[in-house]
């Protein structure tokens, strides 16, 4: 792989886009201009309504070392707290302003993981609707061994999925987690062989474009609401949503279609 090869590929897959991470030989570490392609992708995503699913995946043997540490400058000598804070929100490649959008999108991302992930390229992931991973893949945040914490997504979503009890493993004991304990953890929603890796997750993408888009879209919004909400006010989530996709026709067509199969087994 030459180094003016794009680090990133973005194609089309009938109702799937696939964007994958093509620096092998730097380990997959996201540079400014994989973020740049990748921020267009998930736009194209969004603003494109044939575009189902949007799968991240990668070549080489790491999915992602994470930011590229090396690209630019050394790091600023900061002398205000507020001055990180704000390179936090504002800069490290737009990271947090395409997460945050990825989570907004009323479809789904699924992005899986053929090697090792780590830091930025698993922060990257959590943002994702569904994380499958090969049995070689393997988990972890190497900014504990700077002093520091994973800032745009390590620490604030990986607690809503795993919960503090595996946030703690990963964020303050520094663990590196394999694939199987990924998926104890809640962490990746399966594990297939490493054989056909690629293929599986393909298949994992076209299941999904079967499904309706609009229930989909409203399920990834009432599922976060209901995250934040008491379980009371989640039921009202849960019928505000039904009140609007149990009228469209597409619901009465396939209600219609159930009945007359059921009627017809009789």
């Amino acid at each position: 792989m030459t180094e003016d090869a794009p680090h990133m590929l973005v194609e089309e897959d009938g109702a799937i886009l696939i964007c994958t991470l093509n620096r092998p030989e730097k380990l997959n570490a996201l540079s400014r201009e994989t973020m740049e392609i990748f921020e267009a992708a998930v736009h194209r995503f969004r603003d494109t309504p044939a575009l189902m699913v949007m799968l991240i995946r990668a070549t080489g043997r790491y999915f992602s070392a994470g930011a590229d540490l090396r690209q630019g400058s050394a790091p600023p000598d900061y002398t205000k707290g507020s001055a990180i804070r704000e390179s936090h929100r504002l800069k490290l490649n737009g990271m947090q302003r395409i997460y945050d959008e990825m989570e907004h999108i009323e479809k789904p991302f699924v992005v899986a993981h053929q090697g090792t992930c780590v830091g930025g390229g698993l922060e990257m992931s959590l943002s994702c609707d569904f994380r499958i991973a090969a049995e070689s893949a393997k988990y972890s945040f190497p900014e504990s061994k700077f002093g520091s914490l994973p800032a745009s997504n390590g620490v604030s979503r990986l607690t809503r999925i795993v919960g503090t009890h595996w946030t703690r493993y990963l964020v303050m004991g520094n663990f590196v987690a394999d694939a199987r304990k990924a998926e104890i953890m809640g962490l990746v929603h399966e594990v297939f062989p490493d054989e056909g890796f690629q293929e599986r997750a393909l298949e994992f993408c076209r299941h999904l474009t079967k499904n309706d888009g609009e229930q989909m879209g409203t399920a990834k919004l009432a599922i976060e609401l209901c995250n934040d909400v008491s379980r009371d006010q989640a039921r009202h989530v849960e019928r505000m949503a039904n009140s609007t996709l149990m009228m469209s026709p597409h619901f009465m067509e396939n209600m219609r279609k159930h009945l007359t199969n059921v009627g017809g087994k009789k």
